[in-house]
């Protein structure tokens, strides 16, 4: 069984005040001024999106939850966004472009064929430019589509609720979102959804994460090469590493299985 949710359905279970929304349609136009590097992103953007809207500016006097601010960062809002995407669309490209286009942190969610798909980005200001913030490590990414496991995808969805999430700030707040994705991706691969019940299990938790998925790659392209080797003595040694490597991949999956890393 496949289960995948509409914007609607995402956009009710945040749970944010109506005080909080906007409801604005944003011109393509400005993200291609202020978040397309090159001629090739302006043509994902211009190509690749329908329609984009700003959902909701979660601010202090909408929501509750102080302003955080330090020397990397200031967090007066967090912004909530949709995008409807075009069949032909560069779904990831595009959501990084409209994370770095967006000054504030941003819930972006992305509607395509494929289904709903969820990102957000921890922002700083640039360090040579005054005034303009910049990506502060990688877009988290997850897809609400999970054959066989509907459970798991409902789970972090009743996940999301403003009121579920750290209130000390909207740091905190776009944090707890963030540990979410995380512990949607670990499920993904260990079949239970549990979000992180400190920073740093979800910090641990996302570094398994992906050295996991670097290994696999790595593992992946060491097989390509060993089916085209033709000396035994290569076969042997590329055939060895393989096998170190599946074992190193094993004890990263085996952190995401357990509660704390």
């Amino acid at each position: 069984m496949t289960v995948s949710f509409d914007l609607p359905h995402l956009v009710a279970a945040l749970g944010y005040p109506e005080s909080a929304a906007v409801n604005q349609r944003i011109p393509k136009k400005m993200l291609v001024e202020t978040g397309a590097p090159t001629t090739a992103d302006k043509r994902a953007i211009a190509d690749g999106i329908d329609e984009i809207h700003w959902l909701a500016a979660l601010k202090p006097g909408t929501v509750g939850i102080p302003a955080y601010q330090d020397e990397a960062r200031d967090y007066l809002e967090i912004a909530i966004l949709s995008i409807n995407l075009r069949p032909e669309a560069k779904a990831s490209r595009i959501a990084e472009l409209v994370h770095r286009a967006i000054p504030y942190p941003t819930f972006l969610m992305a509607y395509s064929q494929a289904g709903v798909s969820i990102s957000l980005a921890h922002k700083r200001w640039a360090q040579n430019e005054a005034g303009k913030t910049v990506l502060d490590g990688d877009v988290l990414e997850a897809t609400l589509h999970s054959p066989g496991r509907p459970d798991l995808i409902q789970q972090f969805v009743d996940a999301l609720p403003l009121e579920k999430q750290p209130r000390l700030s909207l740091y905190a707040l776009y944090q707890g979102w963030m540990d979410a994705v995380i512990a949607l991706q670990a499920a993904f691969v260990t079949g239970v959804f549990v979000v992180s019940s400190s920073r740093e299990h979800a910090i641990e938790r996302h570094q398994a994460l992906q050295e996991a998925k670097r290994l696999r790659v790595e593992i992946a392209r060491l097989k390509a090469v060993a089916t085209k080797e033709k000396q035994m003595a290569r076969q042997v040694e590329l055939n060895l590493e393989i096998k170190r490597l599946e074992r190193e991949e094993s004890q990263h999956l085996g952190l995401l299985r357990m509660e704390k890393v």
